[in-house]
């Protein structure tokens, strides 16, 4: 599973969503990119799901890239507990995911295999999505 090897601080608020992604919102690397279309907590699970997914799907055919990294930590407080006390320990990690952000990139496969794998693994995430080519100079804004 994904998380940091080491954070500053231990706990983080939980902030806000709002506005569009000024970064990740290019394709740098791959020919293919899956394109969040609405805002979103993405935990470290769905994104290995989502891996997980294209790569069994994918074979040895092309190379597929992750944009995205769960750096924030969720806290939650056990059950039946009352209130006060403190906030709760840290129990998994998230990545905050705006609209035009890029999720995954691939390369080396067909665009028709490239839309079946990225339909793969949108069903394993939380959020609409939107199937893109690598066209220079193109920021996906406006969602």
């Amino acid at each position: 599973m994904l998380e940091p090897k080491k954070v500053k601080y231990r706990k983080q608020q939980r902030g806000r969503m709002k506005g569009k992604a000024t970064r990740g919102n290019t394709i740098a690397f791959g020919d293919y990119g899956l394109v969040a279309v609405e805002p979103a907590w993405i935990t470290a699970r769905q994104i290995e799901a989502s891996r997980v997914a294209i790569a069994h799907s994918m074979k040895k055919g092309g190379k597929m890239w992750v944009r995205i990294f769960p750096d924030k930590p969720v806290t939650k407080k056990p059950a039946e507990t009352r209130m006060g006390k403190g906030k709760g320990a840290p129990e998994f990690w998230v990545c905050v995911v705006k609209p035009g952000r890029i999720i995954f990139e691939l390369e080396g496969v067909t665009e028709n295999e490239a839309r079946h794998l990225l339909r793969l693994a949108t069903n394993k995430l939380p959020i609409k999505t939107r199937f893109t080519k690598r066209e220079p100079g193109i920021k996906y804004e406006g969602f």
